[in-house]
């Protein structure tokens, strides 16, 4: 063991407090991202005094899926009001803070290396469990606390940044939506289809074996519109799409989430591939490609778009021919002119903080890995 790592077992303990006053019904789990979510579980009729209360500055761990998620779940409680999580969880608190800051060991729990770790130790059931007694004989660096307060503002101070480039696109997005809405959604009966003013996955020219930029379903944001994450790999089918294309999921619970994306980060006359579970359209005659993004985004269209899904359970579909049916009034000139004045300098900003943004990520991962080397 390095000189200044110890034991995680030394620094934190189990706590075990019920929710038997019913202080809250306010139940959440933890994602592989290492978050709190709300529960996706029935909890109708479940006895939740029987769950564990949480508090600010207590971590909860889900020790079910380490070996099929390749990930502990764990998560820092940081709201003022508390929550419940499953009382098959782990929860615990960090002995002494003035030895080990919370927030250094949550930027710990993030590093992949303590995933690494945590899948080594599982046991041979299905899920792959871990046990709090192997958590506990995991090790980590405890630097000077004085030092770990200095990673930790760092990291802070990028996560900042990120939450306010992220709420700037929110916010632009909203504001060209609304405005969308108020343009093409009036009280007016629909004059047309969408098939009679978009190209519905038109035809792009990529041989097979050519090696270009692929976009797996997990590049498509469900809020937002720039996707990320893509990689170079040969073209072997699947959809194709280029710049100032708009790509929808069709596959549930994809649809459902929102998986959709504008493309404007190829380069000229580029050509780009993804899963054959997108739906692409694309400019038909004069129209500019913005609308066709901000119309999938439209709540009345995807209203539309869900009552189509068809197929097994778990695996439904719609088509991009059902898709193309969507009634609607042919928009004018004019206002596609006034939209497009907007809505293309919405996404060009998008964009560039999408870039900022993935950038401040990669900044965070190396401060993360000196946690190592402290």
């Amino acid at each position: 063991m390095k000189s200044n790592y110890d034991i995680l077992g030394n620094h934190i303990r189990l706590i075990d407090t019920r929710n038997r006053e019913s202080i809250t019904d306010r139940v959440l789990g933890i994602n592989i991202d290492k978050f709190f979510m709300p529960s996706v579980a029935n909890v109708i009729g479940t006895d939740l005094s029987k769950y564990k209360l949480i508090t600010k500055g207590k971590f909860a761990c889900n020790p079910m899926h380490v070996g099929r998620d390749e990930r502990l779940p764990v998560a820092l409680y940081d709201e003022e009001k508390p929550a419940i999580v499953s009382p098959a969880y782990f929860m615990f608190e960090v002995i002494d803070n003035s030895i080990l800051n919370e927030d250094y060991l949550m930027m710990w729990f993030r590093r992949p290396e303590f995933d690494r770790i945590c899948w080594l130790h599982t046991d041979g059931s299905v899920r792959g469990g871990i046990t709090w007694d192997d958590i506990c004989r995991l090790e980590l660096p405890i630097p000077p606390i004085e030092n770990q307060l200095e990673i930790v503002n760092s990291y802070k101070a990028i996560t900042e940044r990120i939450a306010l480039k992220q709420k700037i696109n929110d916010n632009l997005e909203a504001t060209a939506q609304a405005y969308f809405d108020s343009l093409f959604f009036d009280e007016s009966e629909p004059n047309c289809t969408l098939a009679d003013i978009a190209l519905v996955n038109p035809v792009r020219p990529l041989a097979k074996g050519v090696e270009a930029r692929y976009f797996e379903m997990a590049t498509l944001p469900t809020n937002g519109c720039i996707p990320t994450g893509d990689f170079i790999k040969p073209y072997n089918g699947g959809v194709r799409f280029i710049n100032g294309d708009t790509l929808i999921a069709r596959i549930t619970p994809c649809l459902e989430n929102g998986k959709a994306a504008y493309i404007n980060i190829l380069e000229d006359n580029e050509v780009a591939f993804g899963s054959t579970e997108y739906i692409v359209f694309a400019s038909k005659g004069n129209m500019p490609s913005s609308f066709y993004y901000f119309l999938i985004r439209n709540a009345k269209f995807v209203t539309f778009a869900l009552q189509f899904m068809n197929g097994s359970s778990g695996r439904q579909r719609v088509s991009g021919e059902e898709l193309a049916s969507f009634p609607l009034c042919r928009p004018s000139c004019e206002n596609l002119e006034a939209f497009d004045k907007v809505a293309s300098l919405v996404l060009e900003q998008m964009k560039d903080n999408t870039y900022e943004i993935q950038k401040l990520k990669q900044l965070q991962e190396v401060i993360a890995a000196t946690i190592s080397s402290c």
